[in-house]
């Protein structure tokens, strides 16, 4: 497990449970941190997510070779997120990072690192590549102008606290959570299953490239976005607040006695009140009155349920 981060032990810190422990989940008010976030100041401490470095001169090659992702062109400094697919299409990776003109640096979920490095390790053969997990790098996160992802920083763990000093303030993971699960982006494992492909999360574009060559999983990626409909899709749910509390991830959805989807992250929003993401059945009404976890739950469409090459995205 990734060893506690430093910033815990800054005034007010509360650390988060599952596998966002290691981090704070707020310095006191994560309405308040939200606000910071959103005014453009503060970071977010997530170095509980697994980093690792691909050196070598073949390395982007091989990266287009077996991603989602066109590393060709890839620009140095310039950031960028691939998907590692199963043959029939299902995400099994997910990381985030960028190339140095001499080795590309990635962070991705807490504890996915080691497998995803053993992965790429089995898919070198004769390739001038190495893959390594970098435990002493620490990624951070803060805002960054008018592009609403924000920006990230990896930083050596052992600066974690001069990072601080110089960004704050600090904001705890529920605030960038709470933004995050508004803007309708997934975390692998926890929004998707075994048999989420890209199409049904909102992946096709920031994660996967559709104009570059052939990889694993690209037929059922292709097909669903050439004939549209995938089987499922991304919603954000907005909760019915006077429970005072938020589903249990991976509760069912209910339409009535059915059961059409599950519940992945939530969090409660400074202005929206208590939201999630849930993957739910294409094929449900986009208008329809659900059920989580004992909450009434309206939707707001993050993913079209006719999305693909022949129609106009709903938003």
């Amino acid at each position: 497990m990734t060893r506690p981060s430093p910033l815990l032990d800054l005034p007010g810190a509360v650390a988060g449970n599952g596998i966002d422990a290691p981090v704070a989940a707020h310095y006191g008010s994560f309405n308040g941190e939200q606000r910071t976030l959103e005014s453009g100041a503060g970071f977010v401490d997530l170095s509980h997510r697994d980093v690792l470095r691909v050196e070598g001169p073949e390395r982007l090659t091989w990266l287009h070779n077996l991603t989602t992702q066109h590393f060709l062109d890839l620009a140095p400094g310039a950031w960028t997120q691939a998907l590692v697919l199963s043959p029939q299409g299902h995400v099994e990776h997910a990381f985030e990072g960028y190339d140095d003109g001499s080795a590309f640096t990635a962070h991705t979920e807490p504890g996915a690192g080691p497998a995803l490095a053993e992965w790429l390790e089995r898919m070198k053969f004769m390739t001038r590549v190495e893959v390594s997990l970098v435990p002493d790098l620490a990624t951070m996160w803060r805002p960054a102008g008018g592009d609403p992802r924000g920006k990230f920083d990896l930083v050596p763990r052992d600066q974690l606290t001069a990072y601080a000093a110089a960004a704050g303030p600090a904001c705890g993971l529920w605030a960038f959570e709470a933004l995050r699960i508004a803007r309708g982006e997934p975390r692998l494992g926890l929004d998707t299953d075994h048999r989420t492909i890209p199409n049904e999360v909102g992946w096709i574009g920031p994660a996967v490239h559709l104009d570059k060559g052939c990889y694993r999983g690209q037929e059922t990626v292709a097909r669903v976005h050439t004939l549209g409909r995938p089987p499922r899709r991304l919603t954000l749910l907005h909760l019915d607040g006077s429970e005072n509390r938020l589903p249990v991830r991976g509760s069912d959805v209910m339409l009535g006695e059915k059961s059409i989807g599950f519940v992945g992250t939530s969090a409660r929003h400074h202005e929206l009140g208590p939201i999630a993401l849930a993957l739910l059945k294409r094929n449900v009404a986009t208008d329809a009155e659900l059920l989580v976890d004992g909450i009434a739950a309206a939707q707001e469409v993050v993913v079209d349920p006719e999305v693909g090459l022949h129609v106009r995205p709903l938003r």
